[in-house]
């Protein structure tokens, strides 16, 4: 009884470091959560641009009066990654919504509203100019959209959407609000891609627009893994810790193997399409979402560039080592070191970079008379490279032959 007495205090002591230690740590990460919240989420400042340049008529779009006036369209959850690319889910009419915007960097603004607006109505919107015709402004487009996406014979069609888009009252002429708005979203990378490939089935819908503001569809799920670790956490949270629990919170396979299959088709879709190919710069879980049925959509579609902007970037480029011909995060090209300039080239096509994720997101849970064969398409998938010869007739073949053996795993049961 006495050495149970003795140890008692010593006991209390360490419990008391323990809990001491646990507020320590949850008010680190409340404020943390707090601070980053507030550096990333600023959708009251698009609002306020957004709408003052509206109400003096500078811009247009035909989400202008439910933003602005009816305040029908209501920004809600804060996904910002970004403190200049805002993204926020919302409500339009009752239905859920992503609102997306651009504004300046805080650190290059004094700080007050009037200033930003006046620096981003001269920047943004200063084109067209006032007396710019209509045959003008639609050389203007094509100029752009070959810029953009090289040279392609269906150019003149991509101008006549982007003309009828722009044409938000219909009346069969582009005023130079309209005019202003669809060139600031055009210089968007994502709405341009949207605007292209808006007939693809994994290509989330554009809903609306005001100014350099965009309204699209919501995607259930946004992301491949429900649990996305904040980056001030990583260092606490092992990663196989954090891979283990998305595998317990992913959807059962079948249903896996639906959504591979729609990003496969959307692999498809960008590769020789009718604008020309686009390159997968970021080929992040995160990035690739899928809806309620378990149809794959592209959550996100920055990290989607044309094949023309990422050899223009490459071409004449300078460089040591194959890290300096990098477009994005991983479009690499490799590096001719004898004339010291990047080739044009990137090494590493979609298809592979998609199969490198589907290594995780496809084999767990894979039902065992599939996994050997899966993992050998996967294995021959993820080492294509975009220099070999025949690479074209290859790439088809295995996307083909995988797409071809989740089908037929899949047919004819509740989850085709």
């Amino acid at each position: 009884m006495m050495l149970g007495k003795s140890r008692l205090p010593a006991i209390k002591v360490k419990y008391l470091l323990l809990a001491w230690l646990g507020i320590l740590i949850a008010s680190w990460v409340i404020y943390m959560q707090y601070a980053s919240y507030s550096e990333l989420c600023r959708g009251h400042v698009c609002h306020m641009v957004i709408c003052d340049h509206y109400r003096r008529g500078i811009i247009s779009g035909s989400s202008c009066k439910a933003l602005c006036d009816q305040r029908t369209l209501t920004l809600q959850r804060c996904m910002s990654t970004s403190s200049v690319h805002q993204v926020y889910s919302g409500l339009w009419k009752e239905k859920p919504v992503v609102i997306k915007c651009g504004i300046e960097d805080p650190v290059k603004t004094d700080g007050a509203p009037d200033s930003a607006v006046l620096r981003q109505e001269m920047t943004l919107f200063d084109k067209p100019t006032r007396g710019t015709s209509m045959d003008e402004f639609k050389e203007m487009l094509h100029s752009f959209l070959k810029a953009n996406l090289g040279e392609q014979s269906s150019l003149s069609t991509l101008v006549d959407r982007v003309i009828t888009l722009a044409d938000v009252n219909e009346d069969g002429k582009v005023s130079l609000a309209e005019a202003k708005s669809i060139w600031a979203l055009l210089q968007i990378n994502e709405f341009l891609l949207m605007v292209a490939l808006q007939e693809k089935e994994h290509t989330p819908k554009l809903l609306g627009f005001c100014g350099d503001l965009y309204v699209t569809e919501r995607v259930t799920h946004s992301s491949l893994y429900r649990l996305e670790v904040p980056h001030y956490l990583q260092a606490l949270v092992p990663e196989a810790l954090s891979s283990s629990l998305n595998h317990w919170l992913a959807p059962a396979w079948p249903r896996r193997a639906r959504i591979t299959i729609g990003l496969l088709e959307f692999v498809e879709e960008v590769f020789h399409g009718s604008y020309g190919s686009f390159l997968i710069c970021d080929a992040s879980p995160y990035h690739v979402g899928y809806n309620s049925k378990y149809d794959c959509k592209m959550a996100n579609l920055r990290s989607v560039t044309s094949e023309a902007v990422v050899r223009g970037f490459l071409r004449g480029r300078r460089c040591e080592t194959n890290a300096d011909c990098t477009y994005g995060r991983d479009c690499t090209a490799t590096c001719d070191r004898l004339v010291k300039q990047c080739n044009t080239e990137v090494v590493q096509p979609n298809l592979a970079k998609v199969c490198v994720l589907l290594q995780d997101f496809l084999l767990f849970g894979a039902p065992s008379d599939l996994r050997g064969d899966l993992e050998k398409q996967l294995r021959t998938c993820v080492t294509l490279s975009g220099l070999a010869s025949q690479m074209e007739v290859h790439h088809s073949l295995v996307l083909n032959n995988l797409k071809t053996l989740l089908w037929k795993k899949i047919s004819n049961t509740q989850y085709s």
